[in-house]
């Protein structure tokens, strides 16, 4: 993949676009939120509506010259509605945070409460972290999981909800590697007369093709990205019964931002099609096997795993047992230099802090959009075991590299 035209103007540029290409093609993506979109998608990313603003939506713009840009955001729409069994869709949000922002927006008044995951646990920054405007515009408390097993205490999750009496009860997470009940959730936000908000960041792709359970139907709103396990444009978006759409709409344009991104859109809208062909089921499908034996391995080497497995696409690692010496960071630097990219992260009953976190996540989604199976994934948990039993030891790195661009010359990106 070269980039011709920009070279012509911006070597330097050029130059770090040409360099990621191939750091994609070399190394072992295993950010759990990371994937790899078709050039389909990113070709309708590059397109020519990078130049077109569309404020409003399809049919009610604010400017001329909208009409291919109605027939892509409807497209786009009508695509997610199929997906997930949506009434009502909103693809402009520029991202899943965004995509909360709009709820927020469109639902709560300043002051309101929120019960979310805790970010140790599991949940995510626009869930309300004091570092956030979730935090900062709402008064917030949070739930946790059970420190011992890695599962959501729901049980707790009520009572806390009893005691708090919030307007909003947040679900979905960004590591949590168990499946939800969307249900369990809803009764109790129910019992409280809270609004539900499932944020399916992650778990976009998984849903669409039923390999997780969905929360569209249950939830009052549903939001997520749409560039992680379901492959499309990067940005967020917005699920709700049709009775909430003008007041989302409201909020999303102009209440959190303004012309929508009609290039991402366009994304969205090729890699929702290509979502809706069967061949991404069997991605989905593979995603968690994936997942599954990844664990497996690490299991097996003597890893301790957050609850013990995971249904999704994604495993978390408590060091602090089987490795009471390494933190996440250091893992993760290791790992980056034989060119397997994962993050440090915190695990339920953090004894360190988010920068210097107890625990690694791993996720497979980039890997199976790469071919990779079950095997494949065990080999790559033994890899990843290898380097951390051996952190600092050059020669175990600079085998284990060899082996790492084995697998991605196999496994080929971007040809």
């Amino acid at each position: 993949m070269k980039y011709d035209r920009v070279r012509g103007v911006d070597p330097e540029v050029a130059d770090a676009l040409e360099a990621e290409v191939e750091r994609q093609r070399d190394t072992l993506a295993m950010i759990a939120s990371e994937n790899h979109v078709s050039e389909a998608v990113m070709e309708a990313q590059g397109s020519a509506l990078t130049n077109k603003y569309a404020e409003g939506y399809p049919g009610a713009r604010y400017y001329a010259g909208c009409e291919h840009a109605d027939t892509i955001e409807s497209l786009a729409v009508e695509r997610a509605k199929e997906l997930w069994g949506a009434e009502y869709v909103n693809v402009q949000p520029h991202s899943g945070s965004q995509a909360n922002m709009g709820v927020y927006l469109a639902m709560l008044d300043p002051g309101d409460k929120i019960l979310s995951l805790d970010l140790t646990h599991g949940g995510h920054l626009s869930h309300g972290h004091p570092a956030n405007f979730a935090g900062q515009v709402y008064e917030v408390e949070q739930y946790e999981v059970d420190a011992e097993t890695g599962y959501i205490d729901y049980d707790a999750l009520r009572e806390h909800a009893e005691e708090f009496d919030p307007d909003i009860i947040v679900s979905g997470y960004s590591a949590y590697p168990r499946e939800v009940e969307w249900e369990t959730i809803q009764e109790a936000a129910d019992a409280v007369d809270a609004y539900h908000m499932a944020d399916i960041a992650h778990i976009t792709g998984l849903v669409a093709a039923g390999v997780h359970s969905s929360p569209v139907g249950i939830a009052d709103f549903v939001t997520g990205s749409t560039h992680k396990t379901i492959r499309a444009g990067r940005g967020g978006i917005i699920m709700s019964d049709e009775e909430y759409a003008d007041d989302i709409d409201s909020a999303v344009f102009p209440g959190a931002q303004g012309g929508p991104l009609m290039h991402n859109i366009a994304g969205k809208a090729v890699g929702f099609g290509e979502a809706l062909e069967p061949e991404f089921d069997e991605y989905a499908e593979q995603t968690v096997e994936n997942a599954r034996a990844l664990g497996e391995s690490l299991s097996e080497h003597g890893f301790s795993l957050v609850s013990g497995g995971t249904d999704n696409h994604l495993v978390l690692v408590d060091l602090r047992e089987s490795h009471p010496d390494v933190t996440g960071g250091d893992a993760e630097e290791a790992l980056e230099d034989v060119g397997i990219v994962l993050n440090g992260n915190t695990v339920p009953g953090e004894t360190r802090s988010a920068f210097n976190p107890s625990g690694i996540r791993a996720g497979t989604p980039a890997l199976t959009t790469r071919g990779f199976d079950e095997e494949d994934c065990r080999y790559v948990g033994d890899l990843i075991a290898r380097v951390i039993d051996n952190l600092g030891d050059e020669d175990v790195k600079a085998e284990v590299a060899e082996d790492v661009q084995e697998l991605c010359d196999a496994n080929p990106l971007y040809e």
